[in-house]
């Protein structure tokens, strides 16, 4: 079984872990119509990508 000869420090370690977690935001943009919308979803307005989708309410 290997075992590391030197002890790793704790920069060393916290630097190879830095890439990992954080908050994943989801992507937020605005459609031609002025509605925020996320990506791959339909908009309140009921559009998607320009086109009417459903009907609004």
């Amino acid at each position: 079984m290997a075992v590391p000869t030197h002890k790793t420090s704790k920069a060393k370690k916290r630097s190879r872990r830095g890439g990992r977690g954080g908050i994943n935001t989801p992507a937020i943009h605005m459609n031609e119509n002025g509605v925020y919308v996320l990506n791959h979803h339909v908009a309140t307005d009921g559009t998607y990508k320009g086109k009417q989708v459903t009907e609004n309410k």
